[in-house]
C-alpha cells in the first residue's frame, strides 16, 4: 500500500485530489497538509512514500518544504504554474501535474512512483488503440502508431498520418487527454502540437534554448526551453537513465 501525504493550501484542491485517489484502492491518503509547517510535522509522524506537493503556499513554497525536510519522500508537484517544471525536475521530482489535474495523468504518475518505490504498479485503464477520426465525409479508424502529429487549429485538429491531414472536431486539449493513457509515446511539445516521438527522426537544441524536433516527413515541431525540459525528464522516465 502507497501510503500518501496531499500537501495544498487550498481546501477544494485537497478534496479533488482525495477524489481522484479514491479511484486508486491500492494507495492511501495518510494525511494532509495546508502549510509547509504542518506538513514537516506530518512526514515526520506519518513517514509516507509519497507527497502530492503544491509550489505556492503561504509562508513557505514547496521547494522550501523539500529543503527542510531531513529525508524527503518520493514527490509529485500539483500545481497550477508551469514555470517551475524546470526546477521541480531539478530536485527529482517524479512528476509535475498541472491544475485541473486529469485523472489519467494522475494514474500515469502514480505508476511513475509505484515504480520508484519497489511497489506493485497500480492498476491502469487499457490503452487506447486506436483513433476515430471524421472529416465531411471520410471516416478513418487509425492506429496510434501511424499517427504522427496532432496540430491545433483552434477548437479543431489537424492530424497528420501516412498521406492523410484530416481535421477533427475536437481541440488538441480534449485529445491530450486520451493519449495520456496511450503512454509516453505521443508528449505535448507546444500549445499548438502534440507529436509521435517514435515518429521523430531527429532533434536539435536551437538558439531559443529549446529543441527543434525533425518528423521523418520533414516537418519541424519547436519545443519551449520549459517543456523540452518536460521532454528530457519524460525520456530519462523511460529509459530509467
Amino acid at each position: 500500500m502507497m501510503r500518501i501525504l496531499i500537501v495544498d493550501d487550498e481546501r477544494l484542491a485537497r478534496a479533488e485530489l482525495r477524489r481522484l485517489l479514491a479511484a486508486h484502492p491500492e494507495v492511501e491518503v495518510a494525511g494532509e497538509a495546508a502549510n509547509a509547517a504542518q506538513a514537516i510535522e506530518q512526514v515526520a509522524a506519518l513517514r509516507p512514500d509519497l507527497l502530492l506537493l503544491d509550489v505556492q503556499m503561504p509562508g513557505a513554497s514547496g521547494f522550501d518544504l523539500l529543503q527542510a525536510l531531513d529525508a524527503a519522500p518520493e514527490v509529485i508537484f500539483t500545481t497550477a504554474f508551469d514555470e517551475y517544471a524546470l526546477r521541480a525536475f531539478e530536485v527529482n521530482a517524479l512528476d509535475y501535474l498541472q491544475k485541473p489535474i486529469q485523472a489519467p495523468r494522475l494514474a500515469a504518475a502514480l505508476q511513475r512512483a509505484a515504480q520508484r518505490l519497489g511497489m506493485p504498479a497500480p492498476a491502469a485503464m487499457p490503452p487506447p488503440q486506436k483513433l476515430f477520426i471524421k472529416d465531411g465525409d471520410r471516416c478513418w479508424f487509425v492506429a496510434l502508431e501511424r499517427i504522427r502529429l496532432f496540430e491545433s487549429e483552434g477548437n479543431y485538429t489537424r492530424v497528420h498520418f501516412d498521406d492523410q491531414r484530416p481535421l477533427m472536431v475536437r481541440s488538441l486539449a480534449q485529445l491530450e487527454q486520451q493519449l495520456e493513457r496511450a503512454g509516453p509515446r505521443f508528449f505535448r511539445a507546444s500549445r499548438r502540437h502534440i507529436v509521435n516521438l517514435d515518429a521523430v527522426a531527429t532533434i536539435t537544441s536551437n538558439d531559443a534554448g529549446g529543441l527543434d524536433l525533425r518528423l521523418g516527413d520533414g516537418a519541424l515541431v519547436e519545443v519551449s526551453r520549459r517543456r523540452a525540459a518536460l521532454l528530457r525528464a519524460s525520456a530519462k522516465t523511460v529509459t530509467g537513465s
